[in-house]
């Protein structure tokens, strides 16, 4: 691992603070010294990085990834993938999202039992490239709730998208199940979703026997409870219970806005608007006309969700881009499409936008003091972008805009130095 030096790079550091030119040099994995000065840091032996004037900024965060979800239109259809098949398809999506960009990702639920702890051990390991990664449980759900795929017929465990259970005895084991395996996180299904009809999104499922459980195993384990939460009240129900990331989160009210605001330090929202968006508007190829999506409920959904995530930003709760990305309406590595709709529906700031990919990104991955940011010391996860994302954030998930990711002090996505001067530096 040779030491690098970005030299004549436009520093966007993630913190909130405007950009700046300087430097950076690269030592091991770690960032050894940023140079805010448009006199580069003398480079010694180190490879040197011209930037041309492009925007060096840490790499970003997908807190609510499914690698395991491959494109399907259908829970049935992903679940379906034969295992031999889907570690694979795994293992490419994890190469994918690293070489877009995101250098951590914090697992929402895998379609199979161990999937993402293979893959983030294979990653670990060295076997595969990808991001950091947070690996999660399958989704854990009731009979009749989101994730209950069995059929009548076909009444067998393995044909389901989630894991039932029926009690808290029935949680408790399978809780201890998915903690065996070494996931990081245990995803409880509480609220319905309008992609179920039978389940929709406004209804809540788990009883509170069952969430507490589940919450009392994880803390013995010392890991981490997260939430598919879009009704008010499974929203309060993971609060009380002590939930630290809840997914959507599309539906509330004073009571819970009050809640989510006096737990702010401990609470992580990843809403996934993209895919209420993508329901509305981009489905009709799978058969979900404008029409249908608003018969589902997701003109509702989608309007409560904006009012409720504005008000979150207003009380400073933390709010992170990502989520249900893997769907074929929602397709891998567009994530970062969600910091366009931050700013466009949500009241952030293009600097926010980032700063929750960044800075919160760090947080959420329980390295807030060495990821997230550039600064001295911290982990060596920056991108290379030609542009000015605060001018347009689109650029962040356009391929030939990344022009280098380096994670743990290594390129995943090395710099075309011939042709740096060709660099647009523009947005």
């Amino acid at each position: 691992m040779s030491d690098v030096v970005f030299t004549n790079v436009r520093i966007l550091d993630g913190t909130g603070q405007n950009p700046y030119t300087g430097s950076v040099l690269v030592r091991g994995n770690r960032i050894r010294q940023v140079g805010r000065s448009t006199a580069p840091i003398a480079p010694g032996g180190a490879m040197v990085v011209d930037g041309a004037g492009a925007t060096l900024m840490p790499g970003m965060c997908e807190a609510h990834t499914h690698f395991s979800w491959n494109d399907a239109a259908t829970l049935s259809a992903i679940q379906r993938m034969p295992l031999e098949e889907h570690v694979l398809w795994c293992a490419k999506v994890a190469r994918r999202y690293l070489e877009a960009g995101f250098t951590s990702c914090v697992g929402a639920a895998c379609a199979k039992p161990r999937l993402d702890v293979v893959i983030r051990n294979a990653i670990n390991a060295g076997q595969i490239p990808g991001p950091r990664y947070l690996a999660a449980s399958q989704e854990i759900t009731v009979p009749g709730g989101l994730g209950d795929e069995t059929l009548p017929h076909l009444p067998f465990p393995e044909f389901s998208f989630g894991v039932n259970v029926n009690c808290a005895d029935e949680m408790r084991k399978v809780v201890r199940m998915f903690l065996k395996y070494g996931v990081d996180s245990i995803k409880l299904n509480l609220s319905g979703d309008n992609f179920t009809p039978d389940s929709p999104a406004e209804t809540t499922w788990m009883s509170d026997a069952e969430v507490a459980a589940a919450m009392e195993e994880v803390r013995v384990r010392g890991k981490r409870g997260t939430a598919h939460a879009r009704s008010a009240a499974s929203v309060k129900q993971a609060l009380r219970h002590g939930i630290d990331v809840i997914y959507h989160a599309s539906f509330t009210d004073e009571e819970t806005l009050d809640m989510l605001e006096a737990a702010k330090d401990r609470v992580f929202v990843a809403p996934g608007i993209a895919i209420l968006y993508a329901m509305l508007h981009e489905a009709e190829p799978y058969g979900i006309t404008h029409e249908k999506a608003v018969a589902m409920g997701y003109q509702i959904e989608w309007d409560a969700a904006l009012e409720s995530l504005k008000a979150m930003h207003r009380r400073g709760v933390r709010v992170l881009p990502g989520g249900d990305y893997g769907f074929a309406f929602t397709p891998h590595c567009q994530n970062a499409r969600d910091l366009e709709f931050f700013v466009r529906y949500l009241g952030f700031t293009p600097m926010e936008a980032i700063r929750c990919a960044t800075l919160y990104g760090g947080q959420i991955m329980k390295r807030g003091d060495e990821l997230g940011t550039i600064q001295d010391g911290y982990l060596a996860d920056l991108l290379l972008v030609d542009g000015d994302p605060l001018a347009n954030l689109a650029i962040l998930r356009d391929p030939k805009r990344i022009l280098a990711v380096m994670k743990d002090g290594e390129f995943a996505k090395a710099p075309e130095i011939a042709s740096q001067r060709a660099w647009e530096r523009a947005a």
